[in-house]
């Protein structure tokens, strides 16, 4: 809370972030700075009068920020924005789009030329990389994860919308597999649980960071903790994430 004892607002974390934008940039990971103008883009194309659209995109951007090292400006902000406490306004919208036109990294530095004689003829404009392994650049489509046919199968039906889906244009819709016990059987009940907590439906990359990434509080990733940890302590620091604890 600020010295008036009210939770602090959504306009000033975004403020900070533009404060500290050089130093973001040297502790995030191309990958994760790169989500984060994604959740920064989505924010700004929220629309300015939609409360949940604006405070769903806010928690979009602090998913995003959680990899800052502690004791960094932004992230101690991040941990003390309660998003159950008085509702982002507009101008969080705005601010947003600011932010966009000055995380614009600049023109990278020409890549060399392929050597034919190795590379081989391709089709135009393929990516090698892309092209090898059809999955995409986001790391989080590399993971193991079942396709819409199997995981309707696991759900004797459409998968419900909390479980999380992550687009894949070369393969189609992919659910982690983590969200599902081993083998067989419908999705854990705590990650459905957790899953709303994250707004898995609207922000699926986010949800499937945070279960995928090192969470210092619980010692590990947790999707790696699942069965490992009692359900609540699960949820408990899904529930301090969203709210700020």
């Amino acid at each position: 809370m600020n010295e008036e004892g009210r939770e602090p607002s959504a306009e000033p974390l975004l403020a900070l972030i533009g404060e500290h934008l050089e130093s973001i940039r040297t502790a995030l990971a191309d990958e994760e700075h790169a989500l984060l103008l994604t959740r920064l883009t989505a924010l700004a194309g929220a629309p300015p009068d939609d409360t949940m659209a604006v405070r769903r995109a806010l928690q979009g951007v602090r998913l995003a920020l959680r990899p800052l090292p502690f004791g960094h400006p932004v992230r101690v902000a991040v941990d003390g924005v309660r998003l159950t406490a008085a509702p982002p306004g507009p101008a969080a919208v705005t601010e947003a789009l600011a932010l966009i036109s000055l995380m614009a990294d600049p023109a990278p530095d020409p890549e060399p030329e392929p050597d034919p004689v190795s590379a081989g003829p391709g089709p135009a404009g393929t990516s090698a990389v892309g092209a090898a392994d059809g999955r995409g650049p986001d790391p989080l489509l590399r993971e193991p994860a079942l396709s819409a046919a199997e995981a309707a199968a696991r759900c004797g039906g459409a998968p419900p919308p909390e479980l999380i889906r992550l687009p894949d244009p070369a393969n189609g819709d992919r659910y982690p597999q983590f969200q599902f016990p081993s083998g067989c059987g419908t999705p854990h009940a705590v990650v459905l649980e957790v899953n709303r907590l994250l707004l898995a439906d609207i922000d699926p990359l986010g949800a499937a960071s945070w279960w995928l990434g090192t969470n210092t509080w619980l010692g590990g990733s947790p999707a790696s903790l699942l069965g490992r940890l009692p359900d609540h302590e699960l949820v408990g620091a899904a529930t301090a994430l969203v709210e700020g604890e």
